[in-house]
């Protein structure tokens, strides 16, 4: 049956069923278009959330490695720091030679911090860390609870000794803890703290010589001269105090370890932007990346009109070139060309709009708003030349053929923005400027030059790029009935 007659031939009833079938059958494929675009949406947001592929999760793994490294080398900096500010302290407070233990403690505690610090890199790294923080606890409450050897402290009673703020310096540890990134190194140090502490409180309250309230107070209430006696007794030890101490420790640790993780949490999320974003920036432009990555909840890509420079790019005679060279050969001659172009681009911060098989779209001016996108993309069309020269003198030293690369330069108003459909989107510039400057590429053809500009391109650019332009010429392009003043550089 042919088309006409089957377009003749009146329509046939339908059975009954057959178009509530094909109702259901619409119904169906809706639900199937829906459930796949919710699940292409789940795993976007799963990938964003931070289930990156294997190649990004192993850069996460290795940024965050970094900065824990970071954090244990800063928290070690920082306690010598400590040591030092403390060390000179304790010169001008305890006399000679008393001094001389303290600062025998202190030289220890130094060389406490720096054995995990020398074995960050270690695997078990943190294990160390934690065991010498257990070390720590236990020197600095050593030297805080017992007296100095004979001949160098006062013969004063071991109890006196908890009556002083040295405490203090222990809640350091806390703070040292804290700047590793690391939760559990905070929550550790809190709780051995506390531990070894009331363990060293504990040991002095139950010696013989003690005063405690509980043995005075054994036969009934004590009168409040009494207790005042009792309280400056240089041998009391009371327990409020000791768990005043233990409270405030678990507190102060509770605190901490909840910053450290809402800190933590605000690292990894930086990480994790770094880590997509220069995974992005392999996809699209580097400042395109930056852009989308700092304002994609501002609405990133909203369409708008501004003023940039556009420069087309194209090898010449590629098509003939790659039909010798082989598909290998001809691989790797294009990948070449697009690495340098990338640099060159990029070296003037602009955007590389698109590859276009053997030649590329670059824009300036589109994202940044610095006025000056005519001057660095004429610069880039300069500098893109000689970096072609420059592969040019190492192809033939190696008896490959010369490339030779056409540039066309334009400028003027622009819409730039998102353009697609929801599934894709290209970030790109629509305009006149596009189509104008596409022409000019391919008239270095007709022109017999290497870069074609137009004059308002040129005049942008300054003197120093200007001197490379030898020839200035009223050209008629493809399509257009006006001619524009354009500028070619040999």
């Amino acid at each position: 049956m042919t088309e006409h007659a089957a377009a003749a031939e009146p329509p046939r009833p339908r059975a009954p069923g057959t178009a509530a079938g094909a109702g259901f059958a619409r119904v169906g494929l809706a639900r199937a278009l829906a459930f796949r675009a919710g699940l292409r949406a789940a795993r976007l947001r799963h990938w964003i959330a931070g289930r990156l592929p294997p190649r990004a999760r192993g850069r996460l793994a290795e940024n965050v490695r970094a900065a824990e490294l970071a954090g244990l080398a800063f928290a070690f900096r920082a306690r010598a720091v400590a040591i030092v500010v403390v060390s000179l302290w304790l010169l001008v407070l305890v006399p000679w030679p008393r001094d001389l233990y303290y600062l025998a403690a202190a030289g220890l505690f130094f060389i406490l911090g720096y054995v995990p610090y020398a074995l960050r890199r270690h695997a078990r790294a943190g294990a160390i860390k934690l065991a010498f923080t257990v070390l720590d606890i236990a020197l600095m409450t050593t030297v805080i609870i017992m007296p100095p050897p004979a001949g160098l402290g006062v013969d004063w009673p071991i109890q006196t000794r908890l009556r002083t703020p040295e405490f203090l310096y222990v809640l350091l540890l806390l703070g040292e803890a804290a700047l590793t990134y690391w939760p559990v190194a905070v929550l550790w140090t809190g709780a051995w703290t506390a531990l070894i502490w009331s363990t060293g409180v504990w040991l002095v309250y139950g010696r013989d010589d003690t005063v405690r309230f509980a043995d005075v107070a054994r036969d009934g209430r004590l009168s409040a001269e009494a207790s005042l006696r009792v309280f400056l007794d240089p041998a009391y030890v009371g327990l409020t105090q000791l768990w005043t101490q233990v409270i405030v420790t678990g507190l102060f640790t509770l605190l901490l370890a909840i910053a450290v993780w809402r800190g933590r949490g605000t690292m990894l999320a930086q990480v994790r932007a770094e880590v997509v974003r220069a995974d992005l920036s392999r996809y699209v432009s580097p400042d395109v990346a930056d852009a989308l990555t700092a304002r994609a909840h501002a609405g990133f890509g909203a369409p708008q009109t501004r003023v940039v420079a556009v420069l087309f790019a194209d090898v010449v005679g590629f098509t003939g070139m790659s039909e010798g060279l082989g598909p290998e050969r001809a691989f790797a001659l294009l990948r070449g060309f697009r690495e340098r172009s990338c640099k060159v681009v990029f070296r003037h911060a602009g955007t590389l709009d698109k590859f276009l098989g053997d030649g590329f779209m670059a824009t300036f001016g589109g994202l940044d708003g610095r006025g000056d996108g005519a001057a660095r993309a004429m610069a880039c069309a300069v500098d893109l030349q000689r970096e072609v020269d420059a592969w040019n003198a190492k192809r033939v030293a190696r008896g490959a053929e010369p490339v030779r690369v056409a540039v066309g330069v334009h400028c003027g108003p622009v819409v730039i923005g998102n353009i697609g459909a929801d599934q894709r989107v290209e970030f790109t510039v629509i305009g006149d400027v596009v189509n104008v400057a596409s022409r000019l590429e391919a008239a270095t053809r007709e022109v017999g030059g290497r870069i074609v500009a137009s004059d308002g391109c040129l005049t942008a650019a300054g003197p120093e790029v200007a001197e490379q332009f030898t020839r200035s010429l009223p050209l008629t392009l493809r399509g257009r009935s006006q001619p524009i003043l354009v500028h070619v550089a040999e």
